[in-house]
């Protein structure tokens, strides 16, 4: 019987050398080698697309109204007027309007390229988020003033 014991092997390691030392429970990603953020650099693509489209679509708006100049006939071919953009308030805000979008999305650009860069990072795509809603509400606000 005194065969049957067992037999431990104790590591001749003092507990002050072992400390610090924990055993891995998990292993942590590496980010930059996965392909992590692959829909997230989609939606930042897709956003600074807009954000030209829309850069386009404002600033020639703004040109078109702002260039334009109409004579109409008025009753008769002897009764004619001209009409221009800065002959009504409503046009003239039109133009103002166009420009200060386009200047907006002008500035913006720079923070979407960030978002395609690094499609991981929250903080830029935040920042976008808060502007873009501080605009369209103060832009409302004015709207509804006028």
């Amino acid at each position: 019987m005194k065969n049957e014991s067992t037999f431990i092997d104790v590591p001749a390691e003092s507990s002050s050398a072992m400390k610090g030392k924990a055993p891995l429970i998990g292993v942590a990603r590496d980010h930059t080698t996965s392909g992590s953020g692959g829909y997230n650099r989609g939606l930042a693509i897709f956003d600074f697309l807009l954000r030209l489209a829309a850069i386009v679509a404002a600033l020639a708006a703004a040109a078109t109204m702002g260039t334009s100049d109409e004579t109409l006939p008025f009753f008769t071919q002897f009764l004619q007027f001209e009409a221009s953009y800065d002959d009504l308030p409503t046009f003239q805000f039109f133009v103002i309007a166009m420009a200060l979008v386009g200047g907006y999305l002008v500035l913006s650009l720079p923070i979407s390229v960030v978002t395609i860069l690094r499609p991981l990072a929250t903080a830029p795509r935040l920042l976008l988020l808060v502007l873009d809603t501080v605009y369209t509400q103060n832009s409302s606000n004015y709207i509804a003033l006028k």
